[in-house]
């Protein structure tokens, strides 16, 4: 079943109010691209991406040299400003986001689960299961998902105190938004277990931005070329060791990368 959702890439960060906090949306960005950077694998391989028509990882994957099968929910010829994708590299199916049922067993070498494609299922344990069919022995999966932090910032926008007390406790947490979408979000717990009743084994679990937003302003108001700087500083902290249960505290999204067992 999959949950009535915004397509806007901003969507998400529309209660949080993005307009104060432009440069650490650059920088969240610029994030991204270096976190799939260092997750694609190496040589040209097949790669499946569900991350919606927002996300522009299919388009950096492909320019690796990696073939992608980017899942849309209509063609992009048929959206209005779209471009069409790079011919060879990625080709666009039309399909349920949150259904890999087109695409045979062990098929792919990697999926790209952006863009918050596990929370805009409202139940993700299919889609879960479905990326662990459809990868092959030791394929991976990088994604990410709306956070508790997140929900618990939109309930507090919708003064929906009383919920807050018994979000944490939830095993699972689906939050309305002003607009009447819904999100399911997770701690890191939640998203570990997850991945790992999928049958997958879980690489990594952390926030997507460990820096907060007043350190990213602070330090590019005060060197605007400095962005490159902070993505390395923000990669190298992500290198420490984190257990499971680290970034409860901060992080509207979470980005986790998952392995499925090699045979035997």
């Amino acid at each position: 079943m999959e949950s009535r959702v915004a397509t806007s890439a901003a969507s998400p960060l529309a209660v949080l109010r993005p307009g104060s906090l432009t440069a650490y949306w650059r920088f969240q960005r610029a994030v991204a691209k270096a976190q799939l950077r260092a997750w694609l694998p190496a040589g040209r391989r097949l790669l499946i991406d569900i991350s919606g028509p927002a996300a522009s990882g299919p388009a950096q994957a492909a320019a690796s040299g990696h073939t992608v099968v980017r899942v849309v929910p209509v063609h992009p010829g048929a959206q209005a400003g779209q471009h069409p994708p790079p011919l060879g590299r990625i080709a666009p199916v039309v399909a349920e986001p949150g259904s890999l049922a087109f695409l045979a067993d062990g098929c792919a070498d990697g999926i790209i689960a952006e863009d918050s494609a596990l929370s805009r299922q409202l139940m993700a344990e299919d889609l879960a299961a479905e990326i662990a069919r459809v990868l092959r022995p030791g394929g991976t999966v990088l994604a990410s998902v709306d956070s508790l932090v997140l929900g618990m910032a939109i309930l507090a926008e919708q003064h929906h105190w009383a919920h807050l007390t018994d979000l944490p406790h939830a095993e699972v947490v689906l939050i309305p938004w002003p607009d009447g979408t819904i999100t399911r979000c997770f701690g890191p717990a939640q998203l570990y277990d997850l991945l790992t009743e999928a049958g997958l084994e879980v690489t990594s679990i952390r926030p997507r931005t460990v820096l907060s937003p007043s350190t990213v302003d602070h330090v590019l108001r005060q060197q605007p070329g400095a962005m490159a700087r902070l993505v390395r500083a923000e990669l190298q902290a992500a290198q420490d060791p984190v257990g499971v249960s680290a970034g409860e505290a901060f992080g509207i999204r979470l980005v986790a990368t998952a392995r499925k067992p090699s045979a035997g």
